[in-house]
Formats: C-alpha cells, sequence, structure tokens
C-alpha cells in the first residue's frame, strides 16, 4: 500500500470511530426521495411509548426505527421548532410572536440546493399567512418558517406555507414537495386534546401516505414523528425525554437506538437525505443518524 494510501485509510478509520457507536456499520446516509416531519407537542417519552391510547404510532415504533436517547432541546415550544429548521435558538427563549429571525435557516439551503419544500399547516387561514394565530388551533409557534426573515421578505416563500386541507390533494396528485414540514392543529398534535386523538389523526392523514408508492420497497421515502418538547417538569438535556420515530423502506425494521440525539441532529438527517451539502449552524457540527439505514 502506499504512502498516500496508507494515510486515506488511516483516516477513514480514525473517522468512523468518531461517529456514534451504533452509527458505525454505514458509510453514508442514503438518498432520500421525499422528507416528511411531523411534530407533536408536548409529551414525554414514557407516555406515548407502549400506551395503548396510540396504537398507530406505536405500531410504527415496533416496525421501523424509535430513537430512544432523544432529548428536546428547550422549554417552550418554539425554541425547539427553530432548532429543528435553524440549528439554534436564535437567541429565542419564549413563545413570542411576532419576531424575525434573521439567522441561517433550512429554507435558504434548500433553495440554494433547488430541493422544493412546502409547509402544511392544520388551520392555517391561506397560503402565506404570518399572522400569530388564527381559529380552529393554529399557532405561529408552532411554525418556525413565519419567522424567517427570508419568508417575510419573499413572496414566492410565503406561498410554500399552505393549510393542510392542500396536503391530501398534493398526495393525490403526486405533486408532493421533496420536504414537507407537517404542522396538526392544537387539538390534533396533542396540545390541547388527548394523545388518543393526536394518534387518530395520524392514522386518518398519515396512513394514506405510507400507502404510496414513495414508502414501498426498492423506493427511498421518510417520515419522521415526533414530539417537540416533553412534559414541562423534565428538563433533561434542556427539554426532556421525547419520542423520534423515523419510517420508511430503508430503515432496519423494529431498529431500537442508543444514541444520544437533539433536534440538530434531525435538521442534518433531513438535509443530508436530500443531497443538500451544506448545513445551518449547529446542523453543520451534529453527527449524523446514519444507524438507522439498512445497507
Amino acid at each position: 500500500m502506499s504512502g498516500r494510501s496508507a494515510r486515506a485509510a488511516f483516516a477513514l478509520v480514525v473517522g468512523l470511530a468518531m461517529l456514534p457507536c451504533g452509527a458505525r456499520a454505514l458509510a453514508v446516509t442514503p438518498a432520500f426521495g421525499h422528507v416528511f416531519i411531523v411534530v407533536e407537542e408536548n409529551h414525554s417519552y414514557s407516555e406515548v411509548v407502549g400506551n395503548s391510547s396510540m396504537p398507530f404510532l406505536n405500531m410504527l415504533i415496533n416496525n421501523y426505527g424509535l430513537a430512544t436517547h432523544y432529548y428536546a432541546n428547550a422549554h417552550p415550544s418554539l425554541p425547539n421548532y427553530l432548532w429543528l429548521t435553524t440549528g439554534s435558538n436564535d437567541g429565542i427563549t419564549a413563545d413570542v410572536c411576532p419576531a424575525t429571525v434573521t439567522q441561517d435557516n433550512i429554507v435558504r439551503h434548500l433553495n440554494a440546493a433547488g430541493i422544493s419544500w412546502k409547509v402544511y399547516a392544520e388551520n392555517l387561514p391561506y397560503a402565506g399567512f404570518l399572522g400569530c394565530a388564527a381559529a380552529g388551533g393554529y399557532v405561529a409557534k408552532h411554525n418556525p418558517f413565519v419567522y424567517f426573515r427570508n419568508v417575510k421578505r419573499n413572496i414566492a416563500n410565503q406561498r410554500r406555507i399552505v393549510p393542510f386541507t392542500r396536503f391530501a390533494r398534493d398526495r393525490t396528485n403526486h405533486t408532493l414537495a421533496r420536504y414537507s414540514f407537517i404542522i396538526p392543529n392544537l387539538c390534533n398534535d396533542g396540545h390541547d386534546c388527548s394523545l388518543s386523538t393526536a394518534d387518530a389523526w395520524l392514522n386518518t392523514n398519515i396512513s394514506p401516505l405510507l400507502n404510496m408508492k414513495m414508502f414501498q420497497p426498492g423506493n427511498g421515502a421518510v417520515l419522521i414523528i415526533m414530539f417537540d418538547e416533553s412534559v414541562s417538569s423534565d428538563t433533561a438535556s434542556g427539554g426532556g425525554h421525547v419520542v423520534w420515530v423515523i419510517v420508511g423502506p430503508k430503515i432496519k425494521q423494529g431498529y431500537i437506538s442508543t444514541t444520544f440525539y437533539q433536534h440538530q441532529n434531525t435538521l442534518r438527517l433531513m438535509l443530508e437525505g436530500l443531497g443538500v451539502m451544506s448545513y445551518p449552524q449547529g446542523a453543520a457540527t451534529a453527527w449524523d443518524m446514519r444507524e438507522f439505514f439498512s445497507r
């Protein structure tokens, strides 16, 4: 082996050694055709996993990938949503509205890479609505995109934030964006109503998505269902122990991870899987989540 080859081999070994132990089996995160993320609200890991009131979500947990050491970054909601989309809380520590986030964010990176994206928010009055709240349970604190300056100043970006009613239409018409951020209302995300209500909403609205060709064997769609933060009394690692589930044909069946993850890891995973080669703020240094994927 030449000196250059030896150095390359050594660098590869060192690089793999620095990964979380469960992630070392793979060299790269596989490509996603589409990624969907649904964010639920304010329940602890122990309240959800194994709960008979959530049969649909627990079916996904049992059949796909579960992160058992996933922790939210903060309390209350908005800072967590920012971590999921900017890799930071951007100096925001409360559920403020209105406010403007000027820092780097996922929209900038998706647009630069030419990746289509859309936000589906339940009870959003109309596409591009930037208000703080609306009848039916829509709240801006669960929609980080309306805080971004590069959305507030760009009509084309605003039009990508649409009422959830368009999700079924886009699914039927096969016009779903490659990145979809899905926001149930305050009842259906478990914030104001029961976990059984949240689970029924998931079953009604998300199970048809999983029947699409993109989620069948040989394809590459990914769905993440997660909670933004735990109950307020749980402040471990900032926002407490929460459920994070990943679904898709490339996910190891029944896989259980014990690696520590937070929202910046999810942001990194989504962008990396979509082929984006740059990452905002904390996502740039977050370790990947490749351990969930089959070879």
